[in-house]
């Protein structure tokens, strides 16, 4: 997995500790547990969640990562279907146009 810069990028100087957790420990230990689940799983469930909570700008840098992580355009439209049930029609079509510019 790629090390990840973005919080010490975005908020290092406004909140360091808040930054240093989000790339080292989110990032840096969570994620990099490749051998219980892989970064490509990590990714659909990570996606699957922001959905669910209507958090799109974070969903959008998640779908990056899940492409970058092996996640197909057919598995993230079949993510998105699927919550379209459980987390509202109106977050599938705004999850659908995030997908639809990072898969296309």
């Amino acid at each position: 997995m790629k090390k990840q810069t973005a919080g010490r990028e975005k908020l290092g100087d406004f909140a360091p500790k808040f930054a240093e957790l989000n790339d080292d420990v989110l990032f840096g230990e969570v994620w990099s547990r490749e051998q219980e689940m892989s970064p490509r799983d990590r990714s659909l469930i990570t996606c699957s969640a922001l959905m669910a909570q209507g958090l799109f700008p974070q969903l959008e840098s998640h779908m990056k990562i899940a492409k970058q992580n092996g996640v197909t355009k057919d598995e993230m439209v079949e993510l998105i279907t699927q919550l379209a049930f459980y987390t509202g029609w109106p977050k599938a079509w705004s999850a659908f146009g995030i997908a639809k510019e990072i898969f296309e």
